[in-house]
């Protein structure tokens, strides 16, 4: 898994949106800005972003995300 392959997969879940990922090993920052997540409260914002990473997490691909959701 590398920092591309998060960003093409967020992707697909948010067309629009600034993706920004840093990874190390396990460990991974992920910024995403979007106008989609207008009017959102932040915990509903990250719930978002996490969804498509589920899996990766419980597989234990990744076991420490660290998500800030923003609107542009």
């Amino acid at each position: 898994m590398t920092e591309q392959d998060l960003i093409n997969l967020l992707q697909a879940f948010f067309p629009d949106a600034e993706i920004s990922v840093s990874l190390d090993g396990g460990h991974v920052d992920i910024t995403v800005v979007t106008a989609e997540f207008e009017g959102l409260r932040p915990v509903a914002r990250q719930q978002r972003v996490y969804a498509p990473l589920a899996a990766l997490i419980s597989d234990g691909t990744l076991h420490a995300v660290n998500i800030t959701a923003q609107t542009p």
